[in-house]
């Protein structure tokens, strides 16, 4: 038995008007899913609890079966250790974005005008962060050079008593006054100190010079979040008895896949965006099929993206992609290798209207080619509700799938 897992980041939403009351996902053409959600069991499943932030970092964490409660010590230990960083037990690991902000002369003042700097490369992102490092990086403080605006900060000898710092996807658009570090605890006075002397370093830098030449966004300060301590997963393989691989373009979901002993593959091309390498992504789960791997858990970003920005075409097109470029072909290659299990499924909603994520319960079907079960016409957040089936506590999800 062969076992897929195809989570649509953000996928999940709400109906909208500009698309005729449907969500992206009824609007969406989707003849794969739909195609499996006829025999599949279809549901709800809620994969951040109450009172827990619905991040990819949670609602991850819950659909590959880990307990959040039990196992969640931050998001940003997972991105470190996607990067290579060797956390001590006294760390504090924060995100670093690169953000875009207005330019008041106080930092108070300022507004997020873009959460990740109008999509700046990899390339780019390197030389401000390693500039960052240069002029700010010290004993107490290390920046290390992530995925795209998504890096990280080391605090040796860190608190976590910081108050709940604030994710910039939530608050694009608004000022940051009520959302800087300091304004949450005492204890943020040093990360918001770094934040302001990130823009008097980053506003004139060259880099930013050149983007705003072209009518790109700067990249003109930092921003911290998502802050944690070194994370502790049980071996996948132990927990489940399979050998499994993660492909995502993302370092969160690399770090969940290396810190739970699974193959983390890289593709070429992967960029968490609408321009991802997709047709590269179902390759590479095809090939790990061929390996001799039993699961294969593939991630896409990119309607969580649109989500964030609004983008109502753009999210209805990601999923069309997904269900084109990427499930059909490896549904297909999987009927050919025998018996297998599907599960298709978001992590979390990301509504257009809300521009951030929520802890909705979200739409979920398991496909098993050896079980046909009494399914649905097509795949979405109503026929899911429909069903009256729910899974209350979403880390249960993995184990009613990964049962043979």
């Amino acid at each position: 038995m062969k076992y897929l897992v195809v989570l649509c980041d953000g996928m999940a939403d709400y109906p909208t008007e500009a698309l005729g009351g449907k969500t992206p996902l009824e609007a969406a053409v989707t003849p794969n899913m739909d195609a499996l959600a006829r025999t599949a069991t279809v549901g709800l499943v809620k994969t951040v609890q109450d009172g827990m932030k619905p991040g990819s970092d949670v609602a991850n964490l819950s659909v590959l079966g880990y307990d959040p409660t039990v196992y969640y010590t931050g998001r940003s230990p997972l991105e470190a250790g996607s990067i290579g960083i060797d956390m001590k037990k006294t760390d504090v690991a924060l995100r670093c974005n690169l953000v875009t902000v207005s330019d008041e002369p106080c930092y108070e003042d300022k507004t997020i005008l873009d959460y990740c700097a109008g999509d700046i490369s990899t390339e780019e992102a390197r030389v401000l962060i390693e500039y960052i490092e240069e002029k700010l990086g010290c004993e107490e403080f290390r920046f290390y050079t992530g995925v795209a605006y998504r890096h990280c900060l080391i605090w040796n000898n860190g608190t976590m008593e910081l108050g709940g710092l604030t994710p910039p996807h939530d608050i694009t658009g608004r000022p940051v006054r009520e959302y800087l570090p300091l304004k949450m605890s005492l204890n943020g006075a040093k990360l918001q100190k770094l934040m302001e002397q990130s823009y008097e370093l980053l506003k004139d830098h060259p880099i930013n010079i050149a983007r705003v030449e072209k009518g790109l966004r700067p990249a003109n300060s930092i921003w911290l979040w998502g802050e944690g301590v070194r994370a502790e997963l049980d071996d996948f393989k132990e927990k489940y008895g399979l050998k499994g691989s993660m492909i995502s373009a993302v370092d969160l979901l690399k770090g969940i896949g290396k810190f739970s002993g699974m193959r983390v593959i890289e593709v070429n091309g992967a960029t968490g965006y609408i321009d991802t390498n997709f047709e590269g992504k179902a390759a590479a789960a095809i090939q790990e099929f061929e390996n001799g791997q039993d699961f294969v858990y593939i991630h896409v970003e990119a309607p969580d993206e649109c989500g964030h920005r609004a983008e109502v075409e753009n999210k209805v097109r990601a999923i069309s992609i997904i269900d084109e470029k990427v499930l059909g072909p490896v549904v297909d290659a999987l009927r050919r290798m025998g018996d297998f299990k599907v599960l298709v499924t978001p992590d979390h909603a990301t509504p257009l209207s809300l521009k951030t994520h929520t802890n909705d319960p979200i739409p979920f079907m398991i496909y098993d080619s050896t079980k046909p079960a009494e399914g649905v016409d097509t795949f979405n957040e109503k026929t899911a509700k429909e069903t009256g089936l729910y899974i209350e506590e979403g880390f249960r999800i993995m184990k009613d799938f990964a049962d043979a």
